[in-house]
């Protein structure tokens, strides 16, 4: 097995650094493939694994200011390790989020609701009214670009895959705030007609898993409309007849959160406004943690196995 739970000195605090008790730590596809080597960034091993989660703070250096003990932080940066109970950090590996939120909301604010915030920003200017399609709606992103939507009066087509518990899915997706849930053949179907009777086609599709879905994704952006590709769950390439390039001029993006933080590394404000902004939606309540599975630390085997399950409905959280 690639995992095993390991107890470990806990290293002394130097000027700088944050002595932090982990509360709760999510497992994310990216965090298995980062630990599978099959993701863009590799951590020499052995390693901790997970890149989200919130600590609270119990110990600040000499030099921190910025943070004090019971402050709750997150990680600035993917590749923290949260997947413990404790450690130490650098001051400027944590970022401090307010206490007053949900833990659960906090443990899954870094990743997931930052990567759907900045695809609805960044890539077409929305305006209150106009419509945007995303596929994988289910997942932690899709959820969050539902809610995040809804509080701007942005319309969302949700794309998810046919299974057993579809009406279930449905009904949990329509009280995130889902204006349209369908099916990945519903999108072949003439039936989509209907749908854009009552609103604009998409200026803007997310798309996280690739192949012949997201071909038929491509069908219903409006001319000079944006595909942006954040993930690629099919594991099959994005397919654009010419057709769609000559006649419809759409573009294609592509988006990673981590790169973005990079980007934006000289730039704090940028990325504490974001967090600023989701932390004002939590709090009115237009904004929850994806559906949640709490496992102990010692049950980490089940919450892996769980994650990798197809259909998987509920993210993992393992509580520390």
């Amino acid at each position: 097995s690639l995992f095993r739970l390991k107890d470990l000195e806990v290293a002394e605090l130097r000027d700088s650094d944050v002595h932090v008790k982990m509360l709760a730590a999510p497992i994310n596809p990216a965090d298995i493939n980062m630990i599978q080597g099959t993701y863009a960034i590799l951590s020499p091993l052995p390693a901790v694994g997970g890149n989200e989660g919130v600590g609270e703070v119990l110990e600040v250096g000499r030099r921190v200011t910025a943070l004090k003990p019971g402050d709750w932080v997150i990680p600035a940066d993917t590749g923290l390790g949260t997947w413990r109970t404790q450690g130490v950090f650098p001051e400027d590996m944590l970022l401090k989020v307010p206490s007053d939120i949900p833990v659960l909301c906090a443990a899954t604010l870094s990743v997931n609701p930052c990567t759907a915030y900045r695809m609805l920003a960044d890539f077409e200017t929305l305006a209150p009214g106009d419509s945007v399609i995303q596929n994988a709606a289910n997942s932690g992103v899709g959820q969050a670009v539902i809610q995040i939507a809804k509080a701007s009066g942005i319309k969302t087509i949700n794309v998810v895959r046919d299974r057993p518990d579809l009406p279930k899915l449905v009904e949990r997706l329509m009280a995130l705030g889902a204006d349209h849930v369908i099916t990945e053949e519903m999108l072949r179907k003439p039936e989509m007609k209907d749908i854009f009777k009552s609103i604009p086609k998409p200026r803007l599709a997310l798309n996280c898993v690739g192949g012949k879905s997201t071909t038929e994704m491509l069908r219903h952006l409006q001319p000079k409309g944006t595909m942006v590709t954040y993930g690629g769950m099919a594991k099959q390439p994005v397919m654009v007849p010419v057709s769609t390039f000559i006649f419809r001029d759409v573009r294609l993006r592509g988006f990673w959160m981590t790169q973005w933080k990079k980007d934006h590394a000289q730039d704090q404000e940028s990325l504490t406004s974001m967090i600023d902004a989701l932390c004002q939606l939590i709090r009115r309540g237009q904004l929850t943690a994806p559906a949640c599975t709490e496992v102990s630390l010692q049950d980490y085997r089940t919450a892996l196995e769980a994650t990798m399950k197809p259909f998987m409905s509920s993210k993992q959280i393992l509580l520390l």
